[in-house]
């Protein structure tokens, strides 16, 4: 292993090194909105770091306080992990950053840290790497999203997941995106949801999650930045092909 440094994202350091998603296609709107996205939740808290060896980008993790984060759980006094990603495994980058976040929350005298994980998607963190770092599984939610939690004292109460999802679908006859643009994924996976619908000449409503409170109220799954509904009945949580998009609408036509 090389020279592995840790480095807090900040505005000015995120103009020069830039956030990891998409780093490839700096120009491109998804990577342009994520790093304005991050601009302004530094200055509620959010934390972002990244793994740099011998100057090269290897992984990153980021999270926040549960009032301001992007994922629909109840997890009062906890830090909420939005995201863990490593260029390789078995090198220890990814518990370096988990216990980066423990240390953080420990120091802002926090419950604990939560995650939300589904082993379905590269798009949700899978749960092997927090069950090795003592994390538990405390909630469970439809499409095979579960809730981990490290506690830091084991009397304490345990966060948990609305517990009205399909009731949350139901409202929703045409098709339908919510989104916000925590992750730069998503205005690609909004282009190949609008032209499937174009195939097919299925008009789209999109609605842009503004603030916590809308993503609390109006998500169908945990992980809240990103859901496709139609005829009351989710498509995705996460990017799919056009094909697939295409595939999907029509067996609910």
């Amino acid at each position: 292993m090389g020279d592995v440094q840790m480095v807090e994202m900040t505005n000015e350091m995120l103009e020069g090194l830039g956030s990891y998603c998409l780093r490839s296609k700096k120009k491109s709107a998804g990577y342009i909105q994520k790093n304005r996205w991050l601009n302004d939740r530094f200055e509620e808290g959010l934390k972002y770091f990244q793994l740099l060896e011998n100057q090269k980008q290897v992984g990153f993790i980021e999270y926040t306080d549960e009032e301001f984060s992007s994922r629909v759980v109840h997890a009062d006094g906890y830090l909420v992990i939005h995201c863990l990603w490593v260029s390789e495994v078995g090198k220890g980058y990814g518990t370096q950053l988990i216990n980066k976040c423990l240390e953080d929350a420990r120091k802002l005298v926090k419950k604990g840290v939560v995650v939300i994980t589904n082993s379905t998607t590269s798009w949700v963190p899978s749960k092997d790497i927090f069950l090795n770092n003592q994390f538990e599984v405390v909630d469970t939610a439809p499409y095979d999203f579960e809730l981990l939690a490290y506690k830091f004292d084991n009397g304490t109460e345990n966060p948990y997941f609305p517990h009205d999802w399909q009731d949350r679908t139901k409202k929703y006859s045409n098709l339908t995106i919510l989104r916000s643009f925590q992750c730069p994924y998503v205005d690609v996976a909004t282009e190949n949801i609008v032209a499937g619908a174009y195939k097919l000449g299925i008009d789209i409503d999109i609605i842009d999650i503004k603030n916590r409170q809308e993503l609390m109220a109006l998500s169908p799954t945990p992980y809240g930045i990103f859901s496709v509904i139609f005829k009351g009945q989710l498509i995705s949580f996460h990017r799919l092909t056009v094909h697939s998009v295409v595939k999907k609408i029509k067996e609910l036509i």
